[in-house]
């Protein structure tokens, strides 16, 4: 009991977090959205008042009190008035902001996670939080909270002046409410579980949306519209199944909600009339007033419930959320600085996505400051997996990975990041201007940017289309070619100091691969490790070391001319591949 008290009170103090966001520098804008709320709910029950005085003046024959009412009735219309205008506009500017610091908030606390936690998550469950259910909380809790001000205040506002009018029917009238409310407050509860679900099932559909867009190009060169068609359809009709099933619950809380309403209207009115027909004491004004009173008292009872029911469904939204930004976070560590002073040394390396399926067996390598190396063999032999294991993408391995003597376990993240960067095949691209995707949004002088341009053979692209070039959604304004030169610019304006680069020539023409392979080996005062298929002997000749892997381990190591020697594997692969074109 203990130890689920302690693994819950982290989320539940997120939570609170989380819930924060929405006041936090809006607190005047929600105080006088209230006090606008309130003060039309109070010029509702005047209005009753007033009324009740008119119908008392119409019974008799004096018309001097009738012009002041009148006249009170003007002013408390303007008033309302203005009132209702301050409201409208200030609960605008109030949701606006509570929203906006809302969605910040969770994306700052998402950013915080590394890349080993991240890639083990499904991103449908962040998409879906920040948007299906984000129009949810502002739907049903932002929103409800100056309903609910309202109802509240009117309900017993209106039981205030029926108290002063006649206690004995008011009574009635709260006893007459009471077993339905708690019946709609009840089923309230399965409207939150209900509101949990509806975001699962959105995440889902969310990610194999994601899937199919993503994998568009593969679907059509396949053939596979049926089967995608067929994922679609099942995806979408879980969740609209469970949105159904959702609104039917909401449905319920409402019709519980007009059934309770309904069921101490006719009470009161059935009673009231009996005590109106056995009694002389009630004024024809006063029986209005109750009447007009009594939709105050039933619209909340109608109405209340369901608002309710709504926030506990968002609240289990937010608490969802926490929940999720706040597991397997990796806090705190050494910080090693942003250079590479002697070597990455890895120890005797193991990894297995799945137990007892080893990907990497052992491996024991050396990568100094400065030095390029060229990591080559067939695939699936571990290539990719090791560089990901360097930039801390998985933290489940066996052995060490040390960056200047220190372990990659005991580094903290943004010190890292900040070290190293990786290049991959598929290079990301915003679609934003060259010059934003080359500083990723930050300001750099123009003759460091320029400097990274150059040395990653960018000026041609750069004199073509200038700095304001669109890229285009993914970078599809770019050719593959000029991608991997951004992205090359990109780490050399970091500065980093190990580059780590994942096939980056795997789909490019064999110039352009030459080109963009030269540029990397250019780079002075970088640790480059260049996981390739491309085995040509002018590229390869300039590398200090290839690594050589073989079914997860490193089976060779040594200069190109040193391996062909040797007559080993490398020069296999090498003899196969006919003189450098890719495997």
């Amino acid at each position: 009991m203990n130890n689920m008290g302690e693994k819950n009170g982290p989320a539940n103090s997120f939570r609170r977090e989380l819930s924060k966001c929405f006041y936090r520098n809006n607190t005047g804008r929600l105080i006088l959205a209230a006090a606008m709320i309130a003060f039309m709910g109070l010029c509702d029950l005047a209005f009753s008042y007033l009324l009740m005085l008119i119908i008392n003046v119409a019974a008799g024959d004096e018309l001097r009190p009738l012009t002041k009412i009148t006249l009170l009735c003007v002013i408390i219309f303007i008033a309302y008035i203005l009132a209702y205008a301050i409201y409208r506009v200030t609960i605008s500017r109030f949701i606006r902001n509570a929203v906006r610091q809302y969605k910040e908030y969770v994306f700052e606390e998402l950013l915080k996670k590394n890349i080993s936690t991240f890639i083990s998550e499904d991103t449908g469950k962040y998409l879906s939080a920040l948007t299906n259910d984000v129009t949810s909380i502002e739907t049903n809790y932002l929103s409800k909270i100056f309903a609910l001000i309202m109802q509240l205040l009117t309900f017993f506002g209106a039981l205030v002046m029926m108290l002063y009018q006649s206690w004995q029917l008011t009574i009635i009238a709260i006893l007459l409410s009471i077993i339905p409310i708690v019946a709609t407050l009840i089923s309230g509860t399965r409207l939150a579980d209900m509101e949990k679900e509806v975001s699962v099932q959105n995440e889902g559909f969310m990610g194999s949306l994601k899937d199919l867009l993503s994998g568009f190009s593969v679907i059509k060169s396949f053939k596979a519209e049926t089967e995608a068609m067929e994922q679609f359809k099942n995806s979408n009709t879980n969740i609209e199944s469970v949105k159904y099933t959702r609104r039917m619950t909401e449905k319920l809380v409402d019709m519980l909600g007009v059934c309770a309403g309904m069921f101490a209207q006719f009470g009161v009115f059935i009673l009231g009339a009996y005590i109106s027909i056995t009694s002389d004491m009630v004024e024809p004004g006063v029986t209005i007033l109750f009447m007009q009173l009594m939709n105050y008292v039933i619209n909340p009872i109608n109405t209340v419930p369901s608002i309710l029911a709504n926030r506990k469904a968002s609240k289990a939204l937010i608490e969802k959320l926490a929940g999720s930004l706040k597991e397997n976070i990796h806090h705190g560590g050494i910080n090693i600085g942003n250079n590479l002073s002697d070597c990455i040394e890895i120890k005797n390396l193991s990894f297995a996505y799945e137990k007892g399926n080893d990907i990497l067996n052992n491996i024991s390598v050396k990568f100094e400051h400065g030095k390029s190396y060229a990591i080559v063999g067939n695939s699936g032999c571990g290539k990719s997996t090791l560089l990901n294991l360097l930039m801390n993408s998985y933290e489940n391995y066996e052995g060490s990975i040390c960056y200047d003597g220190a372990d990659l376990h005991s580094i903290d993240s943004d010190s890292l990041y900040n070290l190293i960067s990786l290049v991959q095949q598929n290079v990301f691209v915003f679609n934003s201007t060259i010059r934003n995707n080359i500083t990723m949004f930050r300001n750099y002088d123009d003759e460091k940017v320029k400097d990274a341009v150059k040395i990653s053979g960018l000026e041609e692209l750069i004199e073509l289309k200038g700095m304001d070039y669109m890229c285009g959604e993914g970078g599809k304004g770019l050719s593959g070619g000029e991608r991997q030169r951004l992205s090359i610019a990109r780490c050399l304006l970091q500065g980093a100091s190990v580059l780590l680069l994942d096939e980056v020539t795997a789909s490019l023409d064999a110039v352009t691969a030459y080109e963009v392979t030269s540029s990397i080996l250019n780079m002075e005062n970088c640790t480059r490790i260049a996981v390739t298929h491309r085995l040509e002997e002018k590229l390869l000749n300039r590398y200090d070391e290839i690594i050589v892997m073989r079914g997860g381990k490193i089976c060779e190591k040594g200069g190109f001319y040193d391996l062909m020697e040797r007559k080993g594997y490398f020069y296999s692969l090498y003899t196969v591949s006919s003189g450098g074109s890719t495997l």
